[in-house]
């Protein structure tokens, strides 16, 4: 510790580390209703000045922990996919892979899980700055369907989504531009696989699924390689994609 009288950048990088796991650590208890710069020093020992130093305010401290969930979630399924693609997966191996790393993210941190996927938080309008951690796991998404594509590991669609594109063009950058027919509907329909993975990660995170089915992570591949099929895209069950198992 410094004794100058003056913080030094290490005593700041540890109150807010400590912020950080209280904050979490009360989003579990109490939600992110319950989440405040007060509370967080009261739980954590700190003052309310030294909490305030960091976070003056409660948004400060919701963007930050979105920022990390975004970040380390993202990291997660990027990890997931480099090795399998070092493994030479298939682009329906790399699905598994990677949506099997989600899910393990998000039960072991289902406080942070819920702060970004669940009810929004009254009065908080997330900033811009969230926006390319946020990106980091339809980017990985996009790529793995992109490399589908080229690899000519897509079925084509029985039926295009009817009438005019729906797309905003961050999509469409964030793809690397709409491919031809019979793929030309595909940035849509890997929207829709995107969103039915965070349902079915809501639902089991939440025990939506405990009481309908005998083994939750198997069914979550089964509805993965479901959902998949939506894209053409053929993801092999019953196989080691990610060197986990699905447990």
């Amino acid at each position: 510790m410094d004794v100058s009288g003056t913080p030094s950048a290490d005593d700041d990088s540890g109150i807010r580390a400590v912020i950080m796991a209280t904050a979490r650590q009360l989003l579990v208890k109490l939600g992110a209703g319950g989440l405040s710069p007060a509370a967080v020093a009261r739980e954590s020992g700190l003052s309310a000045g030294e909490v305030a130093a960091v976070f003056p305010h409660r948004d400060d401290l919701l963007t930050a922990l979105l920022i990390d969930a975004y970040d380390e979630s993202g990291a997660a399924i990027e990890q997931a996919d480099r090795a399998a693609r070092e493994a030479g997966a298939s682009a329906g191996a790399r699905l598994l892979a990677v949506t099997r790393a989600l899910r393990r993210w998000s039960f072991a941190n289902s406080g942070v899980f819920t702060l970004v996927y669940g009810s929004p938080v009254p009065d908080y309008h997330a900033p811009q700055e969230t926006v390319p951690p946020a990106s980091r796991t339809p980017a990985v998404l996009a790529g793995i369907v992109r490399s589908a594509l080229e690899a000519g590991e897509l079925t084509a669609p029985r039926r295009e989504v009817p009438g005019p594109p729906l797309l905003l063009p961050e999509a469409v950058r964030l793809f690397g531009g709409v491919p031809e027919a019979p793929f030309s509907d595909v940035i849509e329909r890997g929207i829709v696989l995107w969103s039915s993975l965070i349902g079915l990660l809501v639902f089991q995170v939440f025990s939506r699924t405990h009481d309908s089915v005998r083994d939750e992570a198997a069914f979550f591949d089964y509805a993965v390689a479901v959902a998949a099929e939506g894209i053409g895209l053929v993801v092999p069950l019953g196989e080691n994609a990610d060197g986990g198992g699905t447990g």
